[in-house]
């Protein structure tokens, strides 16, 4: 099999690099990287191709289509943290007026 023969993927792998793919295009992502990022997607969420019959597949994780792309999107532990005790030193200031 050639590199880049997408033989070895199911339909529904198939149907969701579309998909993929226009999300990206959208965005403006040229049509050859908005391919190569779909597929390096759906290969990361499901392992790469599946082999048909039953049985024969992983359960896709969708972790990198959870994410959303990016990696933490709710910042460091010392944020959060600096966050934390803001909001206590707010609530305990409130109680007590």
């Amino acid at each position: 099999m050639p590199r880049g023969d997408k033989d070895a993927y199911t339909d529904k792998q198939k149907r969701k690099a579309e998909h993929i793919e226009k999300g990206y295009e959208a965005r403006g992502v040229p049509k050859k990287q908005a391919e190569a990022r779909a597929w390096a997607t759906v290969n990361k969420e499901s392992g790469g191709g599946n082999a048909s019959g039953s049985g024969r597949g992983k359960p896709d994780t969708h972790a990198s289509s959870s994410r959303g792309g990016r990696a933490n999107r709710s910042g460091s532990a010392e944020k959060r943290s600096a966050a934390a005790r803001k909001g206590w030193v707010t609530r305990r200031k409130n109680q007590s007026a």
